[in-house]
């Protein structure tokens, strides 16, 4: 399901490091990859050729660094605002998953600090790969899915057991917060029980979670109690195409799931998208 990879590196964080845990997992590593420097205008020509060549190498540091096959993978230098940059590449690649680094600023914060992961974010209706910087990156393992019965939970479901199908060992957590039928067992709420059903259709071992509570504070704490290494968030498409170029200040004010647990949750977070 991912075959197009665009990593945005910025020279700084961990996204190259969650880059190599994720080609370490067998149905990823036919995956192409992209690998983005980003170099922000400067005031004058020598500045302007300094930032150029600080790129360059920065890409070549990454590329060697990865040591992924010559034959899947592209370095790419670009000149521009690091935030349109990014979604334009990715449209002009048609990426299946865009990894970036992530401070982990609050919403308001993000505003003010003219966040580039959450401008993406906001504006991008690709899967995203949120890495904070001040998280550690962990063999992919277990991973996380937070379930709500919505198609975007649904695709995230199939993501997550694409993956888990040939990881040795591997485990899927499912959970469900604030349940609104109540069942006897965790397996049997009609949220999670599809969902035990595909995982062992496919043979991945899987465990089962009900949570009450303010979801985003259940689901960072679930994460972090399991030990997660991957925790999967289904994201709808944020935006109409009618308000691409607007801020989204309803949204990036408001309470939104994603934007709490990707600030909060303490291991990398994958936001997936369904679009229509």
């Amino acid at each position: 399901m991912i075959e197009k990879i665009l990593l945005a590196d910025s020279g700084t964080g961990h996204t190259e490091e969650m880059l190599k845990a994720l080609m370490e997992i067998p149905s990823l590593k036919p995956a192409s990859v992209t690998v983005l420097h980003v170099v922000s205008p400067q005031v004058t020509s020598d500045g302007m050729t300094a930032k150029w060549e600080e790129g360059g190498k920065i890409l070549a540091t990454a590329i060697q660094s990865l040591q992924l096959d010559p034959n899947h993978v592209n370095a790419m230098l670009r000149q521009g605002d690091p935030k349109s940059i990014v979604c334009e590449v990715a449209d002009e690649i048609d990426a299946d998953l865009i990894i970036m680094g992530s401070r982990g600023l609050k919403r308001l914060e993000s505003i003010l600090e003219n966040s580039v992961s959450q401008y993406v974010f906001q504006l991008s209706a690709r899967p995203m790969l949120l890495v904070k910087d001040d998280i550690y990156v962990k063999k992919i393992s277990k991973i996380m899915v937070a379930m709500d019965g919505s198609e975007a939970s649904k695709e995230t479901l199939k993501l997550a057991l694409s993956l888990l199908r040939d990881i040795k060992g591997g485990q899927l957590i499912l959970v469900r917060i604030n349940p609104k039928v109540e069942s006897s067992s965790p397996e049997t709420n009609p949220v999670l029980a599809p969902a035990v059903a595909e995982a062992k259709k496919m043979g991945v071992a899987y465990r089962c979670i009900i949570g009450t509570g303010k979801p985003g504070e259940e689901i960072c704490r679930i994460a972090e109690e399991v030990g997660t290494d991957l925790l999967m968030l289904g994201s709808p498409d944020r935006r109409p195409s009618i308000a691409k170029g607007l801020p989204d200040l309803d949204r990036l004010l408001g309470t939104s799931l994603s934007d709490y647990v990707r600030v909060y949750a303490n291991c990398p977070v994958l936001l997936a998208r369904t679009v229509g």
